[in-house]
């Protein structure tokens, strides 16, 4: 792709998200009262065969990865786009919701059905799933925008393209905090 067309696509990126993020409600935050991750993932979601939602995940993001007959991966080698860690052992990567799971359910997935709970967590189609470094993840934690970027600032327009489009297909709410973080980190675009 030639840097005017990657340019080009970046700025379209940018206004689409700006447009969407436009489109989402403004409100305070819920109670975070009777979150659990048991509410949205009792477990990862079967979604090929044996292979479940994670085991998935790893396998799409990673490079070389080679599973066993269970489809846990034995082999690869993953890149966490949020702090720029090549990572050559599953058991140095996590799978990180964009959106955390607690954050969700306070921007307005405390009201939905168990089903549409663990639809969410285990999406496939939207960028809600994403191979990052544990490290990174664990101080991600439950943390939106307002308070928690990825270290590598070349991946903020990405992050936040992701965060405002799964939030845009959820009809998840947003703060105003969140909303002034995301336009920030949009101008990361250009």
């Amino acid at each position: 792709m030639s840097p005017q067309a990657a340019a080009e696509r970046r700025e379209q990126s940018q206004a689409g998200s700006l447009q969407m993020l436009g489109q989402l409600k403004v409100a305070k935050a819920l109670s975070g009262r009777g979150y659990s991750h048991r509410r949205f993932q009792p477990r990862w979601a079967h979604h090929r065969g044996t292979c479940d939602a994670r085991e998935v995940v790893l396998a799409r993001d990673g490079r070389g990865v080679r599973r066993n007959k269970y489809c846990h991966p034995v082999k690869g080698t993953w890149y966490s786009p949020y702090d720029g860690k090549v990572l050559k052992s599953e058991k140095l990567v996590d799978v990180d919701h964009v959106v955390p799971l607690a954050y969700a359910w306070r921007s307005g997935a405390k009201r939905w059905s168990q089903a549409k709970r663990r639809a969410f967590a285990n999406d496939l189609t939207r960028p809600e799933l994403k191979v990052v470094s544990h490290s990174i993840n664990i101080a991600k934690g439950g943390k939106g925008p307002q308070s928690w970027r990825p270290p590598r600032r070349g991946y903020w327009c990405r992050y936040a393209t992701s965060w405002i489009s799964v939030k845009h297909h959820y009809r998840l709410f947003v703060t105003k905090r969140e909303k002034k973080a995301l336009i920030n980190m949009l101008r990361t675009c250009r």
